[in-house]
């Protein structure tokens, strides 16, 4: 195991409470013939979990002390591969190949880049599980109306449905973050799929559009040449108050 402050560098905490482990591994649920890629494996805590007969486990992790650990302590009964990389800067090519589904314990200063970078790859993914701060997980599965409906709610819930398992304590871990924890599920909708090409457009929007969340919607996209009354959108509504089809439809008018 690295040292404290590599693990810091890292953002690395480690579960250590087994009844909190087990529920994960409950709650993902694996089956005969999954593929899973793992994120950031650790010590092994949650891939012990998954770690059953014909099922097939890439495990990235940016520690090369973690997977010279984890290639020792795995020969099974799973096939396993184990990858000394950045995820964020990992090939990733691999995901077209066949459906994976992803599990994580992520580091929480790059979680929601790791999550975000999934749009790209949602049409190949079964289902993600990642434990993550519970401030985040609130923000992801933020709802329209609500202070977490924001840029990343929205962006996520134009390719995933998002929930929120249950919360995890910071004595689950062998090193105790300071916040609370939360284990979620990301599922990408299977119906009314995006076109990805569209994704460039849709975050545009988006960020503009929350450029001022005291600001409605109008005001913020004053420098975007819309026309509204094309539109069915009340463009006094505030960013947070808008929902995502009406986002949408932004995106379309406004897509170059």
């Amino acid at each position: 195991m690295s040292s404290r402050d590599t693990r810091r560098k890292f953002g690395q905490n480690y579960l250590s409470d087994p009844a909190i482990i087990f529920e994960m591994g409950q709650s993902i649920g694996p089956k005969k013939n999954n593929n899973f890629l793992e994120i950031g494996p650790g010590m092994g805590a949650l891939t012990d979990t998954i770690n059953l007969e014909d099922i097939n486990i890439k495990a990235i992790d940016i520690d090369s002390k973690n997977i010279e650990y984890l290639s020792k302590k795995y020969i099974g009964p799973a096939n396993f591969e184990f990858i000394n990389d950045d995820i964020l800067k990992a090939p990733l090519d691999f995901l077209e190949n066949e459906s994976y589904r992803i599990v994580g314990n992520l580091p929480y200063n790059i979680s929601t880049q790791i999550i975000l970078m999934f749009t790209d790859w949602c049409e190949h993914i079964q289902d993600m599980h990642f434990l993550v701060q519970r401030e985040v997980a609130e923000k992801i599965t933020g709802k329209v109306g609500t202070k977490n409906w924001g840029k990343l709610s929205i962006k996520l819930s134009a390719f995933f449905d998002t929930q929120i398992l249950f919360d995890v304590p910071p004595e689950a871990f062998d090193i105790k973050p300071k916040v609370t924890s939360s284990f979620i599920r990301i599922s990408p909708k299977r119906s009314n799929r995006l076109d990805l090409s569209f994704k460039k457009d849709l975050y545009k929007v988006v960020d503009w559009s929350f450029i001022s969340r005291r600001k409605n919607i109008r005001n913020n996209l004053k420098k975007r040449d819309v026309n509204w009354d094309l539109l069915d959108i009340n463009n006094n509504l505030r960013p947070e108050e808008v929902c995502l089809e009406d986002y949408m439809k932004l995106a379309e008018a406004l897509k170059e």
